[in-house]
């Protein structure tokens, strides 16, 4: 398992494991920005910082799948 996990890790660095770099890192700032409004918009309308965590990580790991669909490896 550590073995698979170091091989795609090298793969990655050097640039040969992601078939479409810029779909995937448009994708993955999508997400990543929807996670982030909804980290800190809670926190403006005085709700608790652990509900504001919770909700943007449920949210966040929900959403990914969905937006990562087409996502082609080499």
């Amino acid at each position: 398992m550590l073995e698979i996990a170091w091989f795609s890790t090298k793969l990655f660095f050097k640039g040969k494991l992601i078939r479409d770099p810029k779909y995937f890192w448009q994708q993955t700032s999508i997400g990543a920005g929807i996670g982030l409004v909804l980290l800190i918009l809670p926190l403006f309308l005085k709700f608790p910082l652990w509900l504001a965590v919770v909700a943007s990580s449920l949210t966040t790991g929900t959403l990914m799948p969905f937006l990562l669909r087409d996502f082609k490896m080499k």
